[in-house]
């Protein structure tokens, strides 16, 4: 039953004002009359609680507390039960409550936060503040972007922190002509980040039509300045492809005078050719020595995503009896800890993504030459495909998905004999390499014959 102005105002820090009587029926005096006086609160202990509710409909209610106070409150769900402060009474009277509980019902049924809604409106210091630009794109950013990956959202709430806020961020977003949205655009791509001034426009766009599909603008500006914009220049990372090349950097890791686990993961690195995340957060209990085996999580898959099976986040990978002879020397110094490259700080977080590449500046190897970790990777398509030529093979070792439906659902042990025996090709193709006893590449084999056979003593 809703409240009225006699409850709110009689409601008492012990006593609860009684409910209205409904109208009884003859000969229900004394109830009736029972049900007009107040009731009095005591916990199990016989102490007075700190507070207790009053409810209005609709979710909306006031906290009494034990030294007077009321509040009013409305309790919703989006997507988690959620509680904010409407006001205190007597400042905000019932019918005020009532009409503040109804704008936050109106805020959900078109799909915006009510809590977050008032918070940024705060944050903007307009008269206009709930239709400030940035008080939509950071709605925006919380609905769409923050349940991705933190990586890419850290990226998406710099570009607007530092290229778009400072210049229309308390501007009306109805009033944002495309003309001023031009400008803010074209001081990103002047001082050379064209592929970010694409990128940021774009963002910008998805909060235009976001402000339109909630009924606060009525057209993206950002639409008209599709063409405006250069294209940015393709390109790809430097990375060391020829034969000669790799052999130096091989030679130069064996006389490397840095920390052993580091000098273990420059090694690693082009006989594993996985990613420099994959690498450097390897854990002992994913690699099983005796077997040769490395069970290693993708990095690629976000965790973030729905319908994403388990099994398919992981992939075998066989390892060579250069790299177990490598592992098992590792293991004495790392062996007692989670990571195979703890860091120096502490064991219990994984190396940090700079050390190896700053290891390889130290050598000698610059960025033209070979940007990061990632390049280890660059040479072993070609030089594999030189190797083997079952494409399938090297899909399936690279974590290449297929784009057909049915490749993508691959399983994670899939060729394993294969691969095992290609991961041993290609690190005795390395050493002799590293040796100099063969620079050029080899000619392509098919797996047939006698190469079968060798592949089918792995299965045994």
């Amino acid at each position: 039953m809703p409240l009225t102005d006699t409850q709110v105002k009689n409601a008492k820090p012990d006593r609860r004002p009684p409910a209205r009587a409904k109208g009884g029926a003859a000969g229900d005096g004394d109830t009736a009359k029972n049900s007009q006086l107040p009731k009095v609160y005591k916990t199990k202990s016989g102490e007075q609680p700190k507070s207790y509710k009053l409810y209005d409909g609709d979710n909306l209610y006031i906290e009494v507390f034990r030294n007077g106070s009321k509040i009013w409150r409305f309790r919703f769900k989006f997507p988690k039960e959620n509680v904010i402060s409407l006001g205190k009474y007597p400042k905000v009277s019932l019918v005020k409550a009532r009409e503040e509980r109804d704008k936050c019902l109106d805020l959900l049924a078109r799909g915006i936060d009510p809590s977050l809604y008032r918070r940024l409106a705060k944050d903007a210091k307009t008269g206009q503040a709930a239709d400030a630009f940035e008080v939509i794109a950071k709605e925006w950013l919380a609905k769409f972007i923050d349940p991705k990956s933190k990586s890419h959202s850290k990226r998406v709430h710099a570009r607007f922190q530092n290229d778009v806020f400072p210049w229309i961020g308390k501007r009306p977003i109805r009033e944002i002509a495309p003309k001023e949205m031009l400008a803010v655009i074209l001081r990103i791509e002047e001082r050379g980040a064209v592929d970010t001034a694409r990128r940021t426009l774009g963002s910008c766009s998805d909060v235009f039509r976001y402000a339109i599909s909630t009924g606060r603008c009525e057209s993206d500006p950002c639409r008209d300045l599709r063409g405006s914009l250069r294209k940015p220049k393709q390109g790809h990372f430097a990375a060391v492809t020829k034969p000669a090349d790799l052999a130096g950097i091989l030679r130069a890791i064996d006389g490397y005078k840095g920390t052993f686990p580091v000098q273990c993961a420059l090694k690693l690195a082009p006989l594993l050719f996985t990613r420099p995340i994959e690498l450097r957060t390897a854990k002992w209990a994913d690699i099983n020595l005796e077997s040769a085996e490395w069970c290693m999580k993708i990095a690629k898959e976000n965790e973030d995503r729905k319908g994403r099976v388990g099994f398919d986040q992981y992939l075998i990978v066989p390892l060579s009896t250069q790299v177990l002879e490598i592992l098992r020397t590792l293991h004495r110094f790392t062996g007692d800890g989670v990571y195979v490259f703890p860091g120096q700080r502490t064991k219990n977080r994984p190396m940090s993504e700079n050390a190896v590449l700053a290891a390889l500046r130290r050598m000698g190897v610059r960025k033209k030459k070979c940007a990061g970790t990632d390049s280890a990777r660059r040479p072993a398509p070609s030089c594999e495909n030189s190797c083997i030529s079952n494409l399938s093979t090297l899909n399936m070792k690279w974590d290449i998905r297929s784009s057909t439906p049915n490749g993508r659902a691959y399983n994670r042990v899939g060729l394993l004999p294969e691969r095992r025996l290609l991961m041993q090709e290609w690190a005795n193709y390395l050493d002799k390499l590293k040796s100099g006893k063969e620079i050029n590449l080899p000619k392509p084999v098919q797996l047939t014959d006698i190469r079968m056979i060798q592949v089918a003593s792995y299965r045994n």
